[in-house]
């Protein structure tokens, strides 16, 4: 299932893509794409519905983030070894940990903004975990059961905020805007195998990223396992998995957004995100 949510910012109803790509209201059969909906019974329900007994959606309708109510935006970083390599810097021994902060998120093609005083706001197209089934000390074995679905994310960020600015990378993480998450929360029976997925990052047309999931250094059953260790996880969690190379830090020059351009980004049966570059005064 591809299952979403629609509607105004903070506003947002919970749905469901139909065969024929429609999107269809699931506002009378669960209260949103979050919490107790995302548990295995909740989506074994969902599933057994007549999707085209459902009011059908306008086409011209805003997608949101395809999570409500998250609880946890974890992310790992240096995931990638050869990401790592184009950042200067080594392969972690154990994952690396940071958060974005949750008002940082936001629809799929809302418009991403650059802060005041930024210079190097960057991009990352990552695979995104969503918890459904919460838990702690979780056997490696057994995490993928703790799954609820999996998403496009663009974990935009400040690279002088991150990395120049006297301790942790969430100064850099966090801003307004740099959480687009969706288009689809992306049921685990449509993906096959989350280790083998093509993803992809272009900024006006120009391909910067072009990776896939099978290099990732720690992969989704060990980062669930490993974050149950210092965290209880919870339903609605979203981990967000770590970006392969291709960042606009790692080129020859190093290149950074600017007001006006435009990503386009997307994983292999997850779905495209496109976001419009504004500067902060035109927000």
């Amino acid at each position: 299932m591809k299952l979403l949510r629609f509607g105004a910012p903070g506003q947002e109803a919970p749905g469901i893509l139909d065969a024929n790509g429609r999107v269809r209201d699931l506002s009378g059969v669960i209260d949103d794409v979050a919490g107790e909906a995302l548990g295995r019974d909740s989506l074994a329900r969902i599933a057994g519905l007549d999707l085209e007994s459902l009011p059908e959606v306008p086409a011209d309708t805003r997608i949101g983030p395809c999570v409500g109510q998250v609880g946890k935006f974890i992310c790992i970083g240096l995931n990638y070894a050869d990401h790592a390599a184009e950042s200067g810097a080594e392969v972690p021994p154990e994952p690396v940990i940071f958060n974005k902060w949750t008002s940082a998120i936001c629809g799929p093609d809302d418009d991403v903004i650059i802060p005041r005083d930024s210079s190097k706001t960057d991009w990352e197209v990552e695979l995104g975990v969503v918890i459904g089934k919460g838990g702690r000390y979780i056997d490696e074995a057994d995490a993928l059961e703790h799954v609820a679905g999996y998403c496009v994310i663009n974990d935009v960020s400040e690279r002088e905020f991150q990395l120049e600015r006297s301790g942790t990378w969430d100064k850099g993480k966090g801003c307004d805007t740099f959480g687009p998450l969706g288009p689809w929360l992306v049921t685990p029976d449509e993906v096959e195998d989350p280790q083998a997925l093509n993803l992809w990052l272009e900024v006006d047309g120009k391909r910067y990223q072009d990776g896939n999931t099978r290099t990732m250094v720690y992969q989704v059953a060990y980062l669930i396992s490993y974050l149950s260790r210092f965290m209880s996880l919870q339903p609605g969690d979203v981990i967000s998995t770590g970006t392969p190379p291709g960042v606009g830090l790692g080129q020859n020059p190093p290149v950074f957004l600017r007001p006006g351009q435009t990503m386009r980004l997307g994983i292999e049966g997850l779905g495209v995100q496109t976001q419009k570059v504004v500067a902060d005064s035109d927000a």
